[in-house]
């Protein structure tokens, strides 16, 4: 699954949880923290897999449930201290749909040899016939169906935040160093 594809399935996810049992749209640190783990897995295993070939691929150490579960508790048991229990949940939600979103296209007509970086190191590494770098796999996009429901996902996620108030924008800016101008600055 592309970044956006994982961002979508993580924030449409995240928000019908959120509104299910808080009755309101996403927080701004917790949308932040659910976009941060919906890209996690990727941010960690494809550099050191790709550009120090330091691991077998850019899915196994973080792309593995063990770690994962390892990661997630960790994160909670931070957040619990600091008491920001959201933004475990969302950050937890983001980094296991994205191994999600990277396991369910296998499932349809893919072997059980596909999921094993699901297991890694417990079982050996997949073995990808894309060559393992950035530039091979942007320049290998095509128009596929589940591509194209990628976007479309990214369209209908993007009409979501929108309408959830785009969570964590502010945040962002103010991460970014640049303020939201009040309506009297203007």
């Amino acid at each position: 699954m592309w970044p956006w594809g994982h961002l979508a399935v993580g924030y449409l996810l995240y928000s019908a949880y959120v509104r299910r049992y808080d009755g309101r749209p996403p927080g701004g640190i917790a949308a932040l923290a659910l976009a941060f783990g919906t890209q996690f897995p990727d941010l960690i295993d494809k550099p050191l897999a790709w550009s120090v070939s330091v691991l077998p691929n850019g899915r196994s150490l973080t792309h593995s449930v063990l770690i994962a579960a390892a990661v997630v508790c960790l994160v909670g048991l931070v957040c619990r201290r600091l008491r920001n229990g959201p933004v475990a949940v969302a950050f937890g939600l983001g980094y296991l749909s994205h191994l999600a979103g990277d396991a369910l296209p296998v499932v349809p007509g893919g072997t059980a040899d596909e999921l094993a970086f699901l297991l890694w190191p417990l079982l050996p590494p997949v073995e990808y016939d894309t060559q393992q770098d950035f530039a091979a796999h942007f320049l290998g996009i095509e128009p596929t169906p589940f591509f194209i429901f990628q976007i479309a996902l990214f369209a209908a996620a993007l009409v979501v935040w929108m309408r959830d108030g785009k969570p964590g924008a502010t945040e962002l800016r103010g991460l970014l160093g640049r303020r939201e101008e009040s309506p009297r600055t203007r």
